[in-house]
């Protein structure tokens, strides 16, 4: 089996169909911080524990109509202003935490706007620890038994681990502790008051299922992104007289420029994984240790007091639990030393600064310039959500601009695939944030929608499982034993010294005379004691190596028997798999043949189409001509109806006058031949010598030719003028517009309006000087005759300072031939009458006739003089 590359995880190439095909949305979570006071005004209210709905307040007028408008947004789950920061932990973060053990990564952060709890989530406030504490109290409660020796796990520069032995790490702790100022906290150190109630979790919290034969190390870091650079807050900064000192806010003493310290870079290691280069990693082996090095940190973050907040964070701040792991050797006892089987697994727990804006802030200078860099990285970030959605939704392969932002750009890899990511949405339901609030919302609400690769499991190590108690259950027993046979284990006295006691004491061994004959008995009697009890603990030892080399050879058997079962297990397991690896290969074949199947219906599908949108094309452009041929034919068919019908109505005219003028022709014809048949019937009836009586037409040329040559005056019938049609409104200006087109008539009646401005084109200027306008207009009548009309109107000013002119009414002159009227007289009338008749046809003959077409007239059906004033229509 390959080992496992020791980096922060990253996707490796998998086959289709395996887990890193598998996604899963990103996990929002909303929560709601109750109102700074009780009479507040609120604008968010918890529906369900998945639903919010916002409420517009008091001023904000939404719809034009003055509605208020209320939405709603749903969230994978919402925490209420009663929601404890336990049970935050338990939904949002417990999980994180479990893959962070397991070998995953993760990624929490919370955003919101200024004020709206952020900090509080993450950090906690004194007697409610928040996340980060309560990540951390639950990672040593579960490796708390399992951690390596400090220095073993060493971090190297390139985002990776390096591993040391036992006694490496022994000499590497001998020099740190030679230093006078340690880098890394003490874990005996007094707890600081300051965070001690912070990191008190009552609440006991441990991960499921850990690995027992494998050691654990934990390193922490803590960054913060300002301004668009990345500052290492747990960097210690060594003392320099000549450089300016630094105090608490991060301003010089000596000087009044503030010069921020050296940032730092992102980099790439060799599995493509962003990382601060040289970024400090502090080993850390408590809760109390770990949280007391993110208080540093903490003390050098940039905060700073705004119209919003009070201690309003000015960057976004990265708080990143690494979590090292490698197994043990195969005795159980010493870390494996391979560089290839340690784990890394990392936890990133982000507080975004809140967005926030300028005009609410009251923000100047310095301030104006970070909210503007804040909003700024907050809108890359939503940039790139948006365009990872867009990707996933329609198919698309856009770019994603992570390198827009630092912040972005450092966690590109989580939304690659490299674990979870979960966001925890913060809120102020007070009415003054309800726009920002809103802007929150539906940045949450299309984040839901993005997808990330679910993280790979880490590959299993070859070793027996469960070797580390093996060997530590070995150890016991071999303790008991020797207690059982020896005493404790822990007395100095050695086996060497025990064994010389249980030999009983040694006589006095000087002879002083030569007759003694008890020394030698006694010496020789305790030697035969002492031979004896060495052959007795001989024989009893030898028992004991027989028993114990059964004992052994039980166990070996034992053991034997076990490794037989499980090598059998493990044979059955290997068919298992060897099958189920089968299974896939044949799974894998049939999906090539499958994809290509697909391949091949796509490029046929694609051609298809294509001829689907030619032939589409095509039928648009027949439509549409066969559309353009159809309305140039109805426009054709309408022009040659109007031809027709105008051909047709000037034909029918032009018959009517010809019929009209030849009934005339024949009844004057009828006519004559009738006077001429009286003339001879009276030449024949009358006697020779009277006079034959002359007809009334010849009388009444006569009297024409009489009066033509010379009249006679009369006295009593005043001579006749010319006559000018007068205006009702002579006393106004009038102008009088004659086209240069019109026909000179010898009417005797003619429009003429004394002080009139005549005109051939009207004009503002003659406009503007008069209140009454006149248009004479010519048009040839159905008789063939020329009609005159005057049209009249009213000039009035407009608004834009020009003239309009409304027109009231018409009047008419119309000239008519003579040979139009009929004859009124007839033979059998009297003699008085024939006479007026003929006058009355003589005039009518000689004059033409001004007329203006009036219904109701007493002058004739449909005529009256103009001499006559025309009455106003009411």
């Amino acid at each position: 089996m390959k080992p496992a590359k020791s980096k922060t995880p990253r996707k490796p190439l998998l086959k289709k169909g395996t887990q890193a095909s598998l996604k899963d949305p990103v996990g929002v979570y909303c929560r709601v911080r109750p109102l700074s006071f009780p009479d507040q005004e609120c604008c968010i209210e918890v529906i369900s524990n998945t639903t919010v709905q916002l409420h517009t307040p008091e001023g904000y007028r939404v719809n034009r109509n003055g509605d208020y408008k209320e939405t709603q947004y749903s969230f994978k789950q919402v925490f209420g202003t009663l929601t404890t920061q336990k049970e935050l932990f338990d939904v949002v973060a417990n999980p994180l935490v479990d893959d962070l053990i397991h070998g995953k990564n993760g990624l929490l952060f919370t955003y919101g706007v200024t004020g709206s709890g952020k900090t509080h989530t993450m950090t906690g406030s004194p007697g409610e620890g928040g996340l980060l504490p309560r990540c951390l109290d639950m990672i040593f409660n579960s490796i708390g038994s399992f951690q390596a020796k400090r220095y073993v796990f060493k971090s190297n520069d390139r985002n990776s681990m390096d591993i040391q032995c036992e006694v490496d790490a022994l000499l590497e702790r001998q020099k740190r502790e030679t230093q006078p100022i340690p880098k890394t906290p003490s874990s005996k150190r007094q707890i600081d008051p300051e965070f001690a109630d912070m990191i008190t979790v009552q609440e006991f919290c441990k991960a499921e299922e850990i690995d027992e034969d494998s050691v654990y190390g934990v390193f922490v870091s803590y960054i913060e992104i300002y301004n668009n650079y990345i500052y290492d807050l747990l960097e210690e900064v060594p003392f320099d007289p000549i450089k300016p000192k630094w105090n608490s806010c991060n301003t010089p003493v000596r000087n009044t420029d503030f010069i921020p310290p050296q940032s730092k870079m992102l980099r790439e290691d060799k599995n493509h994984n962003m990382y601060v280069a040289g970024c400090t990693e502090v080993e850390v082996k408590s809760t109390e240790e770990a949280f007391e090095v993110f208080w540093r940190g903490q003390k050098k973050r940039r905060i700073a007091n705004t119209q919003l907040n009070r201690e309003s964070s000015r960057s976004h701040s990265v708080f990143m639990i690494k979590l090292a792991q490698a197994p043990l050797d195969a005795d159980g006892d010493n870390v494996l030393q391979e560089k290839e089987q340690i784990t890394l697994s990392q936890l990133s727990l982000v507080d975004l600064a809140g967005s926030e804006r300028t005009n609410r802030t009251k923000a100047e200078g310095n301030r104006l310039r970070e909210a503007g860099n804040i909003n700024q990285s907050l809108m890359t970030l939503r940039t790139c959500m948006e365009v990872l959605r867009e990707n996933q939704m329609y198919g698309t392969n856009k770019m994603v601009p992570y390198r827009d932002s630092k912040l972005t750009h450092l966690f590109k890899n989580y939304f690659d695939g490299e674990g979870k990511v979960r966001m925890i949405v913060c809120v102020n339901p007070k009415a003054e944030d309800y726009e920002e609030s809103l802007q929150v919302m539906r940045f949450a609400e299309m984040t839901q929608e993005v997808e990330v690769a679910r993280p790979v499991d880490k590959a299993i190590c070859g070793l027996t499982p469960g070797r580390r108690y093996r060997n530590q259950a070995f150890r016991e027993e071999l303790t008991r034993r020797l207690e059982l046979r020896g005493g404790p284990v822990g007395d100095e006295q050695s086996v060497t010294e025990i064994l010389l006691q249980s030999f009983p004491p040694l006589p006095s061994c000087e002879i002083l005379d030569v007759n003694d004959e008890q020394t030698l008995p006694r010496l020789i009697e305790v030697l035969e004691k002492r031979h004896h009890i060495r052959q007795m603990m001989t024989e009893e030892f030898n028992k004991q190596v027989v028993a114990f080399r059964a004992m052994l050879q039980d166990f070996d058997n034992a053991v034997l028997n076990k490794e037989n079962y499980i090598q059998g297990k493990l044979n059955e397991k290997e068919k298992v798999i060897s099958g189920q690896k089968a299974e896939i290969e044949r799974l894998e074949k049939k999906t090539k043949t499958l994809e290509y199947k697909i391949e091949i219906l796509e490029k046929t599908t694609t051609i298809y189409e294509e001829d689907k949108r030619n032939l589409q094309q095509e039928l648009e452009n027949q439509s549409q001509k066969l559309q353009r041929q159809f309305s140039d034919k109805r426009r054709l068919e309408a022009r040659l109806q109007g031809m027709v019908t105008e051909t047709t109505m000037k034909w029918e005219k032009e018959c009517e006058r010809r019929v009209a003028a030849k009934q005339l022709e024949m009844q004057n014809k009828l006519w004559v031949k009738d006077e001429k048949l009286k003339q001879l019937k009276a030449i024949v009836t009358e006697p020779k010598n009277n006079k034959p009586e002359r007809s009334s037409r010849e009388r009444d040329r006569e009297k024409v030719s009489q009066r033509s040559v010379s009249p006679s005056p009369i006295t009593n019938v005043p001579p006749v003028h010319l006559r000018h049609r007068r205006s009702r409104s002579a006393g106004d200006r009038w102008v009088d517009h004659k086209p240069a087109s019109n026909v000179q008539t010898e009417t005797v009646m003619q429009p003429h309006v004394p002080h009139s401005i005549t005109v051939a084109v009207a004009n503002e200027k003659a406009l503007a000087k008069c209140e009454k306008y006149m248009l004479t207009h010519q048009e040839l009548a159905s008789d063939g005759e020329i009609e005159t009309k005057v049209i009249k109107g009213d000039v009035f000013k407009t608004r834009g300072g020009g003239q309009s002119v409304q027109f009231t009414d018409i009047e008419t002159l119309k000239q008519e031939s003579p040979t139009g009227r009929k004859r009124r007289s007839s033979p059998c009338a009297p003699a008085q009458e024939v006479a007026t008749e003929s006058e009355w046809t003589d005039v009518e003959t000689r004059c033409s006739v001004a007329v203006e077409m009036r219904a109701g007239s007493q002058l004739g059906p449909g005529y009256q003089h103009h001499a006559q004033p025309k009455r106003r229509k009411p």
